[in-house]
């Protein structure tokens, strides 16, 4: 029944996904176990592809091989192996099994095997249990002889793809990687997945990308993206951070300078652009370049030739830009604090990175991953959320986006610890330690006091309504920015002695 099943879904016309999460879920029902996992071998990390019956947030873990002793064995052995239930060896999905709500459950039996594919090691298939004695030496023989169906579908997988490739290349386009491929950005939901899609097609051109998207969204990583599936990924990806660069200093470290153009110039030196020739140059936060950068910037995009400051011959340079800023440069243009030459040149393929609250479940992914990182950092022998927790991650806004939520995961990591958990046990953080602000939290009393005189079917003033949401907007700026003004301004776009103004007549301060 088993292989009727898995074989009608190899001969089935199925997205590479949707089989092998089939594929998963036959598996359990068959073996009458807690969870199967699917996990692909990339550079001695093993990562999640499909997985049943472990919580949602396990497609964000990665697990070192190195870290993983089961993983370990179960990867250097061509036949299958069982673990006993009095195992000493720790098992790297304890706590992470889907159960009703309570204390996390430990995993009792444990089995796998190793997969290859054209004769080169593909990853593990893993299945536990939470009863002793779930697994025999009948399921050991059982699970190699599924393991070559499984295997096939993967080399079905693979082939669709390079069909698909091939077919989308003569329409000049790039098809998207096989699951478990998405490098460290991570999640599944609809949007992120069609804008990898859209990122891998403009990745072939030669065309300047303008990355916008708010703080914390991790444009950094889409960069890197752009860069490794460009022409250009065995040459150098060099990254310019523009809002560190001191005026005075932003066009040596740019184009470089010779010996003697300043003060201090003992020597000449390259610039960035010469660094990144032949390859890409990624200028992050490029909305805070001074005005007279910015000419000379334009200058190097137009004619591919830069010159070090103090030198009067050009250097020809050969060089993609990807830029990536927080803010809206069309705003900045118009305000003229940004050229628009410049502006137009940067943007010919501008891309809308969409923040964490538009993804869907992928915060439990990305927590998943914190989680992980959290674990062997601390080293706690298992790191999950409570589902009270899991429900709060989902319903907060994230307005510090990816980031946001790292720091959040590792405060309520050590915050467990400080409230007495032990490393050697399943450790889980409930939703209070997460310390997650909401509106309750953020409103003062003359927030209170306002509301409470307003009748139903009254209006609120608009000063009033104006008041409250600049207070809110402070106090999350200032949340993010662990207290520190100066990085809030910047990122509420605001002079910081202004900032401290409106707070003190808002009564922040």
């Amino acid at each position: 029944m088993l292989d009727d099943s898995l074989l009608a879904d190899l001969a089935a016309d199925l997205p590479s996904a949707v089989r092998l999460q089939r594929l998963v879920r036959t598996l359990r029902e068959s073996f009458c176990c807690g969870a199967v996992c699917l996990l692909r071998l990339r550079d001695d990390v093993l990562v999640p592809v499909a997985v049943e019956g472990l919580v949602r947030e396990a497609l964000g873990r990665r697990f070192e091989v190195a870290r993983h002793p089961r993983l370990a064995a179960i990867l250097t052995s061509r036949s299958s192996t069982l673990f006993p239930p009095d195992s000493t060896l720790p098992d790297p999905y304890d706590g992470l099994v889907e159960h009703q709500p309570g204390e996390p459950l430990h995993v009792h039996d444990c089995m796998g095997i190793s997969l290859h594919v054209e004769g080169e090691p593909w990853g593990v298939l893993t299945l536990d249990a939470l009863v002793a004695g779930t697994f025999d030496d009948a399921s050991r023989t059982a699970l190699e002889r599924y393991a070559l169906l499984v295997e096939s579908a993967v080399r079905v997988s693979r082939l669709e793809q390079e069909v698909r490739a091939l077919r989308m290349a003569h329409q000049g386009a790039v098809i998207q990687a096989e699951p478990g491929e998405g490098g460290d950005i991570l999640g599944h939901s609809v949007v992120l997945q069609r804008l990898l899609r859209e990122l891998d097609v403009v990745a072939d051109s030669d065309l300047p990308v303008l990355l916008m998207g708010e703080t914390g969204v991790g444009k950094e990583l889409f960069a890197r993206r752009l860069h490794q599936r460009s022409p250009r990924r065995d040459q150098p990806l060099i990254q310019v951070n523009c809002a560190a660069l001191p005026e005075t200093l932003a066009e040596s470290e740019l184009f470089g300078h010779v010996k003697g153009a300043f003060s201090g110039a003992t020597a000449g030196r390259a610039g960035r652009f010469e660094a990144a020739d032949g390859g890409t140059l990624f200028l992050d936060e490029v909305g805070e370049l001074p005005i007279p950068i910015q000419a000379k910037l334009l200058r190097a995009l137009q004619n591919g030739e830069i010159q070090r400051l103090g030198e009067d011959t050009p250097r020809r340079v050969d060089v993609r830009i990807i830029a990536a800023t927080n803010r809206q440069l069309a705003d900045g243009v118009r305000d003229g604090h940004f050229r628009a030459d410049l502006y137009h040149r940067l943007s010919v393929y501008p891309v809308a990175i969409p923040p964490l609250r538009e993804r869907d479940s992928d915060v439990l992914v990305l927590a998943g991953h914190f989680l992980e990182i959290n674990r062997a950092r601390l080293g706690v022998r298992s790191l999950r959320l409570a589902p009270a927790a899991e429900a709060a991650l989902l319903d907060y806004a994230w307005p510090g986006n990816v980031r946001e939520l790292e720091h959040v995961i590792s405060r309520a990591a050590i915050k467990a610890l400080g409230h007495g958990a032990r490393r050697d046990d399943i450790v889980t953080l409930e939703s209070e330690w997460l310390d997650l602000p909401h509106v309750g939290a953020l409103k003062t009393p003359r927030d209170e006091e306002s509301e409470t005189e307003v009748r139903p079917g009254a209006v609120q003033a608009l000063r009033h309504q104006v008041e409250s949401a600049q207070r809110r907007a402070i106090r999350q700026a200032l949340a993010i920015c662990d207290g520190n003004w100066a990085n809030a301004a910047r990122g509420l776009a605001v002079d910081p002695s202004n900032l401290h103004k409106l707070a003190r007549r808002l009564g922040i301060k």
